[in-house]
């Protein structure tokens, strides 16, 4: 799936997807929907306290892995949807759908935490720090393939911005884009390039 991402990229650049057959780019689309699916609402923050160091760090990687093959799925269907002079019937709503769940869910979930402390939440119900306080504790070290993700999920949400461009989505769906990805970013510490990609966001809904 990565390799795919990249080729399809590369595809995209050549503005050649539109030669490819309509109807096996329709079942790339559908085969990528599972996959994104796959990766969409797994927590990558879960904390196992009757784990070993070494269990826990593998059951990490391992949901890592799906979440990232699950970003690299959302990238090639984002890739073949805003190639030029593509077909009306690649614009699958359920696929576009699935992109948008899958940005959403590990915005909130995995990245916010890991760039901006104050978006934790405390395993154990400790105490609750003020916002100060836990951005003084963050460590601004972070693992690369948190660092792979991010730069993953801001090219998702730059893509979503050619899409939107592109085709007309449905008000609910243009209300989650902007509430989500194009507002939120904003309020999140330590993440700039997300936030230039949300300004290009918003910019194409208020084309509308």
């Amino acid at each position: 799936l990565n390799e795919l991402g990249s080729e399809s990229a590369k595809i995209k650049a050549m503005g050649i997807m539109d030669k490819l057959s309509t109807d096996k780019t329709v079942k790339v689309l559908n085969i990528l929907e599972k996959n994104i699916q796959d990766g969409s609402k797994l927590s990558t923050l879960l904390n196992h306290n009757n784990d070993t160091e070494d269990e826990e760090r593998l059951w990490r990687d391992l949901i890592m892995e799906r979440v990232t093959k699950s970003a690299d799925a959302c990238l090639t269907a984002i890739n073949i949807m805003t190639s030029p002079n593509m077909p009306k019937a690649v614009y699958i709503e359920d696929v576009i759908e699935r992109v948008i769940q899958y940005t959403k869910f590990h915005l909130q979930n995995t990245l916010y935490p890991q760039y901006d402390p104050v978006y934790r939440v405390d395993p154990h119900g400790g105490g609750v720090l003020s916002s100060k306080a836990k951005r003084a504790k963050c460590s601004t070290h972070k693992q690369r393939v948190i660092v792979m993700l991010y730069n993953k999920v801001c090219d998702i949400v730059s893509s979503l911005s050619e899409l939107l461009e592109i085709q007309l989505l449905t008000d609910t769906t243009i209300l989650q884009v902007v509430s989500s990805m194009g507002i939120t970013p904003f309020f999140v510490e330590n993440v700039s390039e997300l936030q230039l990609c949300a300004i290009k966001l918003v910019t194409a809904v208020s084309t509308f």
